[in-house]
């Protein structure tokens, strides 16, 4: 039985490559512009101050909730969406995410911003919601921990830590 660290370990490198895959067929599949657009996390926070509908969807997954950290909106009078994208530990892509949305009364024309851990799976969800009817629906671009620095450490180049927004950990 393999340790929960070693199969973190091998969850990490396949959900790494089907990520990319997943976001590079919603682009290819759907087109670039198949959803409103990227934004940073900094332009995202302004526009949830600004628009009382616009919401956050974090669609990472629950471990990564946990150990992680997530978005704190509290500043705003706000709570993130917590809805995978992929399910773990298969991350398979979750096919009931669309009805998860619509669960927590996300309406057809309410701004949507989607944020994963660097904004591969973000834009995956952004373009099939799109698609779906939702939005307009952003991708976060950085995501929550942004692009790996040469020390191979997430956190510190760009995403929504680097931008010193408010964040938690349980």
């Amino acid at each position: 039985m393999a340790t929960q660290a070693a199969r973190y370990a091998q969850t990490k490198t396949s959900y790494k490559s089907r990520g990319a895959r997943l976001g590079m067929q919603a682009a290819t599949s759907t087109g670039v512009d198949s959803y409103a657009g990227d934004i940073t996390p900094n332009d995202t926070w302004s526009k949830l101050q600004e628009d009382p509908a616009a919401i956050l969807v974090d669609v990472r997954t629950k471990p990564e909730w946990s150990y992680v950290g997530t978005t704190d909106l509290k500043a705003l009078s706000k709570s993130p969406l917590l809805i995978s994208w992929q399910v773990y530990p298969e991350m398979t892509v979750n096919p009931h995410f669309a009805d998860e949305l619509r669960a927590k009364n996300v309406a057809p024309g309410q701004p949507i911003y989607f944020l994963c851990r660097s904004g591969v799976r973000s834009r995956a969800a952004a373009a099939a919601m799109t698609a779906a009817g939702f939005g307009p629906c952003y991708n976060i671009i950085g995501g929550f921990e942004g692009d790996m620095d040469p020390q191979k450490q997430r956190g510190h180049l760009n995403g929504w830590k680097a931008a010193g927004l408010a964040w938690s950990q349980s």
